[in-house]
């Protein structure tokens, strides 16, 4: 058990701070520190999303890093929505601290060929959560940039459209994007999560007794409000649901205008020699009862790989609907098999309540956990000769020799396992010449 004076607890503080010399300097502090650090748990968690989008807790990707050192988890991924500003910062952090990391963006964009079946997002046929994993920095090529700027810019202005609605609805509690919303962000981008704690914030400021008020909006008893304010997080979900989803007054339906086409960030995706990754839910919707023909389609479009979130797939208090909803996972992941998609999984942190990491050790994930794992490995294999030596899946390199894409996953799979993070796994590398085969590789890595 490892023991925390004051100054160790500051410095953790530190990580998460906005300020990125800040984040620095106390890493480089926390790790000057001797520590008895736990055996590396062989577990995964490659859906963790930074506070550069929004993270239920405040990581920062430092602050991932470390947690992910500290709690004996050996691979991590960040995700964030529309942006890469944590991919350079996250990398580094994982270098340091001896964590197998990955890193990439996730956004919604619009399917035409199913434009009226629900997918993944829900209520909104033909709107589709999908990503793009295994980019290496976050300084990319001027084209990718361009596609960078598309996304943040129509996220802000799907943004300011939600607060206009939800002002008429909540006047007198009104907030300002620029003034009240962006403050709470690291880099100004700002998420629905983000405009809720604006608008809790803005009831305290106008009101001696918010519950009142929003007892009111929320068409609900006032003492039931009162209950629900004990729990910040809890409340927080309330309020987003209620004036944003579905049928609230700031939510508008989504249309073939509202999002990006999936290869606009496919594009993004080629122009930093990552891979585009489809996004499973549960296999309820009507879209993906069809996930056999979405995948055909995504992989004729360049999906690579598919993110599951296996937490809500298995851990449930319904009998009925675990079992359920764990037949589908097992089905999927099966399917993601026939289809040569190696797995990113992870637990996403983006919401109160969210784990730091999958419970690998669950009886439920067992017939899985050997893929999960795997995939993880992949992308870390991939995201380790991508940065380093520019022969990461996409590359010409990859294309030539490994045309096969199971034999192209398998050669991934082993260098991540084989491969530590840090100043050792350079000096691996640099063992590596780009004329040389897979089968040399292998040999001179000393890998079976």
């Amino acid at each position: 058990m490892m023991i925390q004076t004051g100054a160790d607890v500051q410095l953790e503080h530190a990580l998460n701070h906005f300020d990125a010399a800040v984040r620095r300097a106390a890493l480089a502090e926390l790790l000057k520190q001797p520590a008895a650090l736990p055996t590396p748990r062989n577990v995964a968690n490659m859906h963790c999303h930074t506070f550069f989008s929004f993270n239920a807790y405040g990581y920062s990707p430092t602050g991932l890093a470390w947690l992910a050192r500290q709690q004996g988890i050996e691979l991590m991924g960040i995700v964030d929505f529309d942006v890469l500003d944590a991919v350079s910062e996250f990398l580094a952090a994982c270098d340091l601290t001896g964590v197998r990391g990955s890193a990439g963006i996730e956004t919604r964009v619009y399917v035409p060929e199913f434009a009226t079946r629900e997918i993944n997002s829900p209520g909104e046929p033909g709107v589709l959560y999908h990503m793009a994993i295994g980019f290496t920095a976050t300084e990319v090529s001027p084209a990718a940039q361009s596609i960078l700027d598309e996304l943040r810019a129509q996220s802000a202005d799907r943004n300011r459209a939600l607060i206009d609605r939800v002002n008429a609805y909540l006047d007198p509690v009104v907030i300002d994007y620029a003034a009240d919303v962006l403050p709470l962000t690291p880099s100004g981008n700002a998420t629905e999560r983000h405009i809720v704690a604006a608008y809790i914030k803005a009831a305290e400021r106008n009101f001696d007794q918010p519950a009142t008020f929003w007892a009111g909006r929320l068409g609900m008893d006032v003492a039931a409000v009162e209950q629900a304010m004990h729990d910040q997080a809890g409340f927080q979900n309330t309020v987003r649901s209620k004036l944003m989803k579905r049928g609230g007054p700031g939510y508008m339906q989504p249309d073939a205008g509202t999002f990006p086409c999936v290869e606009r960030l496919h594009e993004l995706a080629a122009h930093g020699h990552a891979l585009p990754c489809a996004a499973w839910l549960d296999g309820l919707s009507e879209g993906e009862q069809a996930m056999d023909e979405l995948l055909t389609l995504l992989v004729d479009k360049g999906v690579v790989a598919l993110n599951i979130v296996p937490d809500r797939n298995w851990n449930l208090s319904d009998p009925q609907a675990a079992a359920r909803k764990q037949q589908k996972l097992y089905e999927v992941v099966a399917l993601a098999k026939e289809f040569d998609l190696p797995l990113n999984v992870g637990t996403e942190m983006n919401s109160f309540g969210q784990p730091t990491v999958d419970n690998f050790a669950a009886p439920a994930l067992a017939p899985v956990r050997d893929a999960f794992m795997d995939g993880a490995y992949f992308i870390y294999g991939h995201t380790l000769l991508e940065r380093w030596l520019g022969m990461g899946w996409q590359s010409d390199w990859a294309a030539d020799a490994l045309p096969a894409r199971a034999a192209r996953n398998g050669f991934y799979t082993k260098l991540g396992r084989h491969i530590p993070p840090g100043a050792k796994g350079r000096a691996l590398l640099s063992e590596i010449q780009p004329d040389m085969r897979p089968d040399e590789i292998m040999q001179r890595l000393a890998i079976e």
